[in-house]
């Protein structure tokens, strides 16, 4: 780990000054690459999911774990999008004269080597090399021993694309070992490593958390909340509400409580709940909820406070935006929260109240992500408030420093 430290840092010089021209045709050959290779990629991760179900790991695990063509699509798709994107590094901000003469600015800079420590989802090879390279960082990937087939091969991708154009290998090292002593070692290279990210399981931030001596972009667990306003629009709450739960389960921006405002609570519980249960969703509510649905199992405190990551969904049913907004402060982990409503008042008042790296208007939670803020990719989501927030795409892969310019002055 310490050679592949040193690796990086001398790597991360090389990339800090390689042009705009160069880094996009490195991701353009990488998006080449893995569309070239999909079956290879495809027969890569089948090998990955048949072990993790030999060892019967949870099926979101397995969810998030296989590729299908369309998956391998939007990897590829995604690196270009990073390709297109404006470069950041070398952006002069806010460049002012003083009284004294002098002009200061920041200028954008990268951040110099990332490690990026994640589970299961073998896209982040692909979307943490692409941004990573068009940020100008060098990045130490170490992924889940379930996906070790998957990552390598996409690896190989990446890999590829730096060849194409002169740059070496060590920009992008994917660790192929898949001892867990990896990981302590790399979150306690401060010689070699500026920042950690970690993309995984609430056991994984934790001990990093407790273990890294390096600053960390990362969010704990992702407690989403739907509030149906007593002024939404039928439609739009229900497929809101449907598709922010069940488009996908085991994703951290997808919904695990439901709030429904009172006034609104009797007429659509009943056909929202058939629609979850006949997606075999089970149902866990407030004493309110369960009078108008008794299919409803009780809902624990705990319940509250859970990411399920799984077909279980809290509902609970509230006065108004009032205790909606004090629900998702007491209980939600400040990811992503939605409301739905007409009144632009109360929408306004949701947005600037709520305290959640996304917040949402009339859409579904399952909007937080970089891809589909245009970000062309994410390096993982940040729950924290300094440095990055939200999807962490290019921008929050870079820092800034102050420059001066000057004409022989000094200072008296």
């Amino acid at each position: 780990m310490v050679g592949v430290g040193k690796q990086a840092r001398s790597a991360s010089r090389l990339i800090a000054r390689a042009d705009t021209g160069t880094k996009n045709r490195a991701l353009t050959a990488m998006a080449q690459a893995i569309e070239r290779t999909a079956t290879t990629l495809l027969e890569a991760n089948a090998r990955d999911v048949e072990a993790a179900k030999r060892k019967n790991l949870d099926l979101a695990l397995i969810d998030r774990l296989t590729l299908t063509t369309r998956t391998i699509e939007e990897m590829a798709d995604g690196l270009m999008q990073i390709a297109r994107l404006p470069d950041p590094i070398g952006e002069i901000l806010g460049l002012k004269y003083r009284p004294s003469g002098i002009q200061v600015g920041q200028m954008r800079v990268p951040l110099g080597v990332v490690g990026i420590i994640y589970e299961s989802r073998p896209n982040v090879t692909a979307d943490a090399a692409g941004l990573c390279l068009k940020a100008g960082n060098a990045a130490i990937l170490r992924g889940g021993s379930e996906a070790i087939q998957s990552n390598q091969a996409i690896a190989a991708c990446v890999h590829e694309g730096l060849k194409a154009v002169g740059l070496p290998e060590s920009v992008v090292q994917v660790i192929e070992t898949t001892d867990r002593a990896a990981v302590g070692e790399l979150i306690t290279m401060q010689d070699y490593v500026d920042v950690i990210v970690p993309r995984g399981g609430k056991g994984l931030i934790e001990r990093l958390m407790r273990e890294s001596r390096i600053p960390m972009i990362k969010h704990l667990h992702g407690v989403c909340h739907v509030y149906i306003d007593d002024r939404a629009d039928f439609d739009k709450a229900i497929r809101v509400a449907d598709n922010a739960k069940t488009q996908r389960l085991g994703t951290c921006n997808t919904m695990e409580t439901l709030l429904v405002a009172r006034g609104i609570a009797e007429k659509i519980l009943p056909p929202l709940c058939r629609i979850y249960l006949e997606k075999g969703i089970e149902l866990r509510g407030d004493e309110a909820a369960r009078k108008i649905v008794p299919q409803m199992r009780p809902a624990s405190e705990d319940d509250w406070f859970t990411e399920y990551l799984d077909a279980i969904l809290s509902v609970r049913v509230v006065e108004g935006i009032e205790q909606a907004i004090e629900h998702i402060t007491t209980y939600g982990s400040q990811h992503t929260d939605a409301i739905v409503t007409e009144d632009l008042t109360r929408a306004r008042r949701f947005l600037a109240e709520v305290d959640s790296s996304s917040v949402m208007v009339n859409a579904s939670t399952r909007f937080a992500d970089g891809y589909e803020y245009g970000l062309g990719a994410e390096i993982g989501i940040s729950t924290d408030k300094l440095h990055a927030r939200g999807p962490v795409g290019l921008e929050g892969l870079t820092s800034l420093k102050y420059i001066v310019f000057g004409d022989g002055h000094i200072r008296t």
